[in-house]
């Protein structure tokens, strides 16, 4: 498919999606999201697609925030419909049965670091800035990063980096467990490609669960989903390659 604001590329069972608005330093508008919308339908349903990298397109931005002149005149009417839409499609990136890897290659601020949140793995540039700047507007995070910060870094944290509305650079993302790890801006790419390259060496359908049940961890239902996810595993094809595979001494390979 063609997109308007995303590049997407598929190699060696990787996906490499790309905001593409480096005029406006990635901004989210509405047509980002329509894209990202059909561009994650599209690779959950594409069994090639083990694993996705969501980055920006150049060395400043991820995604330096939300398109303020969009939605500078709507109403709170308006404004709740663009808050649920972009629960909804970043609930699916986190939801989604393959993992995403956020590769964060500058600024990550407001709904550029609630995207990033809602991927399952982060990894930074050294010269990455994240932050949440909405009370500066009078507003709050509106995509689910008032949820999300809390689980990710604590609530004293999120309540800190929330009503300050400062930028923490990548070490100190880093040190709260925002981010899991930092690289050059050079290496940045190569690297989150690494980790992806090994996370699709491994069961797709052990994934799928793995990310279900841990999405479930915090719920009060989470240790049940973990029987279920575990058990249901047991009639799956992929189970019994890997077993197969480990009692006859070779690599297994997932179909």
């Amino acid at each position: 498919m063609n997109y308007e604001s995303i590049k997407l590329n598929i190699e060696d069972k990787i996906a490499t999606l790309t905001i593409n608005r480096p005029d406006s330093l990635n901004a989210l508008n509405a047509q980002v999201f329509s894209d990202l919308d059909q561009a994650f339908d599209l690779l959950a349903a594409d069994q090639s697609v083990r694993c996705i990298i969501v980055t920006g397109s150049g060395e400043k931005s991820f995604v330096a925030g939300a398109d303020i002149k969009e939605f500078s005149s709507y109403n709170a009417e308006e404004a709740k419909a663009l808050s649920k839409r972009g629960h909804i499609i970043f609930s699916k990136i986190e939801n989604l049965n393959k993992p995403v890897i956020a590769a964060i290659n500058g600024f990550a601020l407001g709904g550029g670091l609630e995207l990033a949140m809602a991927c399952h793995i982060r990894y930074a540039s050294d010269n990455a800035k994240l932050g949440l700047p909405e009370v500066t507007l009078g507003l709050i995070p509106g995509y689910g990063g008032t949820q999300r910060l809390p689980k990710l870094v604590g609530k004293g944290m999120a309540n800190e980096m929330i009503f300050s509305a400062k930028m923490i650079s990548a070490e100190k993302a880093k040190s709260v467990g925002l981010v899991n790890d930092i690289f050059s801006q050079q290496e940045l790419l190569e690297k989150a490609k690494e980790l992806a390259a090994q996370i699709a060496k491994n069961s797709p359908q052990g994934i799928a669960k793995a990310i279900e049940a841990v999405n479930a961890s915090e719920t009060e239902h989470g240790m049940s989903k973990e029987i279920d996810c575990f058990g249901d595993l047991f009639a799956k094809d992929d189970f019994k390659e890997g077993v197969s595979a480990f009692l006859e001494k070779r690599k297994p390979s997932f179909n």
